[in-house]
This record gives structure tokens, sequence and C-alpha cells, in this order.
């Protein structure tokens, strides 16, 4: 397959993001060129940010299967399509084809429909990382059945608001998955979810874990038995349902400020373009590549990475069911090595996971194989890339340090492996398409340099294709969240640096920014600077009220196994680094030892929580039951200083 609007070098990236902001219906029409429609569009682009109402390649119908499996069939229909690491490195891997993946998937579309499922009906998917989860994905997709994956260590209460939130009437889950040593019992998760729900009518349960579960009758069937129904009948094809290009493809929840999920909503069309634009261009793929993306397909990352992007650029996707560290540190380094994979894409939390066991789980590895190395979920701190670089990529394979967001659908901002320049912790520079600015709290876009930089609010001034649409059900909220913050511009709740070469480093959450004697310091900031140092292994950083200086600084810092001494004495030398750093203005005035960090399932560091433990207000820290770890929140606050 080729991909002409693959960027090969620096003049070329610069050449594409002046037409693609100078005239990008033109710029945009000529990428979408190369992909299979139904029926051309009318219009490129339409858009106002204050309804907001933004439609691209309007008039347009297609099918997003038709473009990730049946226009492989007839080059690389032979071709691994999906290749699937189970989380026993005992148990068999699997590889389906995109023969296999096109076989499967009309299978399941048939099922689907045989069960009473119809185009913009919401199926709720809450699976393991099984090939199964993304042949699901597909065949929602390709009966126009708009798809809702909750990631599988949600508790039941979560699935019950999303449920309730998307009305859903179909579930597609599992027995049970393996993570790491756990066994999780989806099925139970999802029958306690169901309890008092009126509106699911079927239950469509895979087998994976053979734990023993309840099936209800006239709800519940198993995926295998449904199967065998569609074999019996005969039904080995399934025409692709034909979509406008801004029909709702799915809906994905992420956690809102008020507690009550907000589901973000993207489209069929620009969703398409845009995912496999930005993974042609970002990990500069090449036909044959093994592309191993460590995400889970409950997160944006899976959906957009994993699945839609590698399979409509016609790659080898590469699936994990279990985590890094088991059964030991050195699995992934198994992976790249069994696999021969070429791009390996996975989070800075990982890799920070990784840094503490040491040197020894890489030992002996085979890495040859990789080709680019990438990262996503927060930015990266330097320590953290300096290792990626030197121990995993041998320093001979550019580092993709992706920012993106739920929201955005794809990759916004980032180097493109080794076509323009990476400098470690900055994300570098916009995709074509994205139009950055930075802003002060009025909104003013901020142009004054100081010594050589510009912080501010980052928004985005006009749309990507892949932007999203609305928040399900709630259009209000989506325009409150997103744009209503500025006028006519899409605010992403970051705070970002902007270098005099236009290179954006994301400094955090503007609300985890604090105002220390009147000087705004990002947490992310001061937590890049703890983790330079040596016998850290991850922190976090919060503000607590300080009667001198308005806020002071709370440290959370888990040390390295091997660090020993005083913690008087590693608290010191801790404020050392951080002066060195960043300046003694910075320096924590209190940091805690703990051995975890409140996360979630995705890694992300629930700092709301560690901001109600600094300010002594125990009693009401809300829901942790979706934390990954629970109980280290009890540790950190019976250690609070």
């Amino acid at each position: 397959m080729h991909y002409p609007y693959q960027i090969k070098s620096l003049e070329a990236y610069h050449e594409a993001y002046k037409q693609s902001t100078e005239d990008p219906e033109t710029f945009w029409a000529n990428v979408a060129e190369h992909f299979q429609w139904k029926r051309r569009w009318d219009k490129v682009l339409e858009w106002n940010f204050t309804e907001p109402k933004i439609e691209w390649f309007k008039g347009a119908t297609l099918n997003i299967t038709e473009n990730c499996l049946d226009r492989h069939l007839e080059t690389k229909g032979n071709m691994p399509a999906l290749i699937w690491e189970p989380n026993d490195p005992e148990e068999h891997h699997r590889i389906l084809t995109y023969k296999d993946l096109y076989h499967k998937v009309c299978q399941f579309a048939n099922v689907l429909k045989n069960n009473g499922v119809k185009k913009g009906d919401r199926v709720c998917i809450y699976m393991g990382m099984i090939p199964e989860l993304a042949i699901a994905v597909l065949a929602c997709a390709r009966i126009g059945a708009i798809h809702s994956v909750v990631f599988g260590g949600f508790s039941a209460q979560s699935i019950a608001d999303r449920l309730y939130d998307a009305q859903a009437e179909y579930i597609v889950t599992c027995d049970g998955a393996y993570r790491g040593n756990k066994d999780i019992p989806l099925k139970g998760v999802i029958d306690d979810a169901l309890i008092g729900n009126k509106t699911v009518k079927r239950v469509i349960v895979c087998t994976r874990t053979r734990t023993p579960v309840s099936m209800i009758k006239g709800r519940d069937v198993w995926w295998e038995d449904e199967i065998k129904k569609i074999e019996t009948l005969g039904l080995v094809d399934y025409p692709a349902e034909e979509m406008d290009a801004e029909d709702p493809l799915f809906i994905l929840y992420t956690s809102g400020s008020t507690g009550k999920p907000k589901g973000v909503v993207h489209a069929c069309g620009g969703y398409m373009v845009w995912t496999n634009y930005t993974f042609v261009n970002v990990f500069q793929y090449q036909p044959g590549d093994i592309h191993f993306c460590t995400a889970d397909i409950g997160w944006i990352t899976g959906h957009s990475y994993i699945v839609y992007a590698p399979l409509s650029s016609g790659a080898t996707s590469l699936m994990f069911e279990g985590i890094p560290t088991f059964p030991d540190a050195g699995r992934f380094w198994d992976i790249v090595e069994k696999y021969k994979v070429n791009i390996l894409y996975t989070a800075p939390t990982a890799i920070r996971s990784l840094m503490g066991f040491g040197l020894a789980p890489l030992m002996g590895k085979n890495l040859s194989s990789l080709r680019v190395l990438g990262t996503v979920g927060e930015p990266i701190n330097e320590e953290a890339w300096h290792w990626y670089d030197e121990h995993v990529g041998k320093k001979k394979c550019p580092i993709v340090d992706t920012w993106w967001q739920t929201e955005t659908g794809g990759i916004l901002i980032s180097n493109l492996a080794g076509i323009t320049p990476s400098k470690p912790s900055w994300a570098t520079l916009p995709m074509p398409g994205v139009q950055c600015l930075l802003v002060d709290e009025n909104g003013k876009e901020v142009t004054e340099y100081e010594d050589g930089i510009i912080k501010g609010n980052l928004c985005i001034k006009a749309p990507w294709p892949s932007i999203l649409r609305t928040t399900y059900g709630d259009h209000e909220r989506c325009k409150k969240n997103y744009f209503s913050t500025y006028e006519n511009l899409y605010f992403t709740g970051d705070g970002a640096l902007k270098d005099e070469h236009g290179n954006y480093r994301i400094t955090g959450r503007v609300d985890d920014v604090l105002n220390v004697s009147g000087h705004r310091i990002g947490t992310a900031e001061v937590e890049n600077a703890i983790n330079m140092h040596a016998g850290v292994v991850e922190s976090a950083v919060v503000g607590y009220p300080h009667d001198v200086k308005g806020q002071g600084i709370y440290a959370f810092v888990i040390q390295d196994a091997a660090a020993h001494g005083e913690d008087d004495m590693a608290r010191k030398n801790i404020l050392q680094t951080v002066t060195r750093v960043i300046g003694a203005i910075a320096k924590p005035d209190k940091i805690q030892f703990v051995t975890g960090l409140p996360k979630t399932r995705s890694g992300k560091i629930m700092r709301r929580i560690l901001r109600k433990i600094a300010e002594g207000e125990t009693e009401n820290l809300g829901d942790t039951t979706t934390l990954l770890d629970p109980g280290v929140v009890e540790e950190i606050k019976n250690g609070k200083i």
C-alpha cells in the first residue's frame, strides 16, 4: 500500500503545514482521495466553534471497516492484521490475517444483527484484551451500531452509569479476563451493573477464563453458540452499512469534573482520515512493520492506534493481553524480540515503572528490530526519555512524544519519527492542520518570549478532522467544557510552553498549576525535577494552603528499592536537585515517601485525591474504587506529614 501523503522531509512537513492551514479544504480533500468512499463529499469542511458545529466531508458516505478490511483483501489477504500475545507466555499466541479478520468481523456482524442490533443502536463492550474485542468493535462499525467500549477494570457502578447515559440496549462481554496474576470476573461485574437496568435486551458472552457465570434465560447468550447459528445459516459475508461521514462511530467515556461520565462522540469520516494520516506520518510506518501499541482498547489510544489506524493503513497490529511486569519485568522486551517489533508505542508510566527494575530485565534481549519508539498519555520526563532512548532504542530509534486527548481522536502534537527534530520531554511541532496558540487567563494570545519561551493555556483555533463532535446526549456540556472558556477557540485544558522554533511542551492540566508566592509553577515541572534525582522512581506534586506563600508544594515520592539511607538525607538531596533544576522557588515544602501512588488503570495519577490528603481533607476523598490499587490511599493517609 502506498501513502502519497506520507511526509518524507522537514521541508515537506513545513510545506504540508502551510498548505493545511492556508487551504485546509484542498489539503484534506487530497488526503481523503486515498480512501474508499461510497459517495464523495459535497463540501470538505463547514464549521463554527460557537454552537459548536463541525462537519467534515459533508455529504460523503462510507464504512470505515471497508477501509480497514475489504480494500486490503486482494493484496494483503494473507498478511497478519492482528497478532495477539496472551497474558500467560506459555499459552499459544494467535495470528489473524486480513482474510481471517474480515471473515470473523462479518460473522459477528451477522450475530449482532441476529440478536436485534440495528444501525444507530449503542452497544457496550466490556472485555479483556483478546482478539474478540477488536472483532466486536469492527462488527459494530460494519453494521452502523455505535460502540462504547468500557475498560475491563471499571466497577459495576461505572458501567451502570455509562449504560444509562448511552441508553445502551446491548452488551458484549467475556466470562472473565486475565491481567497479570489476576482473574477479573467481567460477567459478574456486568450482572451487578444490570441490577435495576430496564434498557439492556441482550448480553453476548465470550468464553475466555472458564469462570463459572450465571446466564439469565432470554437475556444472556454465549458468543460461541451465536457463531454456530450463523454458520448453520451459511452466512459468510456482511455487506457494510452505508454511513454518513458525520454519523457517530463510537462513544468513549472520559472522567468529567462533575463525576458524571462524559461520552465523547467521534464521527466516521474525519476520524478515519485523521487517525490513518497521523499513524502513517508520526510513526513513519513502512509496509511490513510490526506495530506494538501497549494500550488497552478500552482507552482512546487503543481505539485509534491498535484498531482503526493500523488496519486502515494495512499494517500489522500487535495486541497484548497482559501487563509489562508479568511474569517478570522483561515481558515487553520478550514480546519485541519474539515478534521482531518495529514500532513500540507505550506510556511514560510504564517506562518509569520498568526503570525501577534496573537493567537486568533487558539483559540478553534482542531489540534490534525496533525502529521507532513512542510515548503517549502524559508528558515524559527527561530521565525516562533518556533511559528509553539509551537502553531500549540503543540511541538508534527516534522517540515520538505524542500529545493528544480522548477528545481529539488522534495525535495533535508530535515529532515525526526521524523526519522532524525531537527534543526530550517536548511534544515538539503540531501536525499539519493543527493550529495551536497559547493564551493567558483572559483569552488574549501570548506572543512575548521570555528567555526564548512563551507560556500559556493551549488552545486550537480551527478544527482538525477527528475533533470530537459532541458529548453524547448533552451538547451543552461539550460547548461548556471545550468551547466556552475562550471565544472561538477549542480549549485543551492544558498549559504549555512554546520555544522560538515553534516546539510545544505540555506542562500539565491548567488546574495542576501552583501559585507559589505569586509565581506560577507547573506540577509536571516539579515532578520532572524530582524524578531526575537518582533513587527516585516516580513522584506526584500537589498544592496545599500555605500561610506565607499562599500555596505550598507537597510532593509524594516513590524511592527506588535500591535507594537506602536516612529519609531526612534523601529529602535534602531531592530539594537540592529541584533547586538545581528549576530554582529554590520550586522546592517542595513537604516530601512524603510512599510505596505507590493512586492511579487509574490507564496509569493516570489521581491528583485530586492527593490534593485532598495534602489539604488534610481525608474524610471526603470521593470514589476510589476505579483505582488500580485503592489500598495505597490508606497508606498515604496514614503517612501524611
